[in-house]
């Protein structure tokens, strides 16, 4: 039985208070009846966003609805920038559906969107928009240099960068767990490893190595990285816009993981973000970036996919972790 006797404080102490009558001196407490009351609690968004006024009467219970980071969000709902509101803020939203046709002007771009993020962010958290109508709301978003800044913004940490070091850090400790794994996993890898073994592209590596690991975590790589080719270009489109989530390589009749695509981009609710990127790890590194910068969540067929992509590859959140990703963690840190 735990003992209920007050903890009392050994030695001489003292408490003071800062009088406003006497020029903010500090003054000895003998009472709390000296103590005007003070208590306030501050234009916190993170607060803001979860108190009752602000949700639907359908939604206004406290345990509702909450939103809060859930994947090691350092920037979950920020405050608008010092000096900024609605109003100047929207006039900037507007000023970059302008400034996104003028050629070469990334700097300008770059800058609006830094200083527009907190109003961008607020959006995205509040109102849950469509991909569709946030794409026309925000374009630049949508770009290969903002999906990296928009990360960067949320997490603090570089996106592509740190995606590509750490996936060839653990590549061949990944390849050396697969390959010891039997069964059925050892029939659905054994071609993506023959290719593995005999290509020395970086780029088709770490396409195999994701690849295989989907099917290491029982999950299927079809979910995640859609096939399509080039010559189907009647059923190409209407195929696109019936995906809900997805990374998308087009390739030409007869030609397989060793010759490059014609095109790889990305698809989110049946609309094509981002095309012509440079590889599959690239696209699945954005896409990982896009499910943050849009607070989605992580596709349930691919739930384990992406904990691995995001809490051993980017490590993040990784004091949470599954048990089948933990198992897979411990059995790379003891292949080392």
């Amino acid at each position: 039985m735990a003992d209920s006797t007050p903890a009392r404080l050994k030695g001489d102490v003292r408490l003071q208070y800062m009088d406003q009558d006497f020029g903010n001196d500090f003054f000895n407490l003998n009472s709390t009846t000296q103590l005007q009351d003070l208590g306030t609690i501050k234009g916190c968004p993170e607060l803001v966003v979860n108190s009752l006024k602000s949700k639907a009467a359908t939604d206004a219970f406290p345990a509702k609805k909450v939103k809060r980071p859930k994947r090691a969000e350092a920037n979950f709902y920020p405050s608008f920038p010092t000096g900024a509101n609605l109003e100047s803020l929207e006039k900037e939203r507007l000023e970059l559906l302008t400034d996104i046709r003028i050629r070469n002007n990334n700097r300008v771009i770059a800058d609006k969107m830094a200083h527009t993020f907190a109003y961008r962010r607020q959006e995205v958290v509040n109102q849950e928009p469509r991909i569709k109508d946030l794409k026309d709301r925000w374009p630049a978003l949508f770009q290969h240099k903002e999906i990296n800044a928009e990360f960067l913004r949320i997490m603090t940490i570089p996106l592509e960068e740190k995606f590509m070091t750490q996936l060839d850090i653990h590549s061949s400790q990944l390849i050396t767990v697969i390959r010891a794994k039997g069964g059925s996993t050892r029939q659905k890898t054994a071609d993506i490893m023959d290719i593995f073994d005999q290509t020395e592209d970086i780029h088709l590596r770490r396409e195999c190595v994701l690849r295989a690991l989907i099917i290491f975590l029982g999950e299927d790589p079809d979910e995640l990285i859609k096939e399509y080719l080039d010559s189907r270009t009647d059923d190409l489109q209407k195929e696109m816009e019936e995906l809900t989530m997805g990374v998308f390589v087009i390739r030409k009749e007869g030609e397989g993981l060793q010759e490059p695509p014609a095109d790889i981009g990305i698809i989110i609710e049946g609309v094509e973000v981002l095309n012509e990127l440079p590889s599959v790890a690239s696209a699945c590194a954005l896409l990982l970036g896009l499910l943050y910068a849009l607070n989605i969540a992580y596709p349930k067929p691919l739930h384990f996919t992406f904990e691995v992509l995001q809490k051993i590859i980017m490590q993040l959140d990784q004091h949470k972790m599954s048990a089948k990703v933990q198992n897979l963690y411990g059995r790379l840190q003891s292949s080392e």
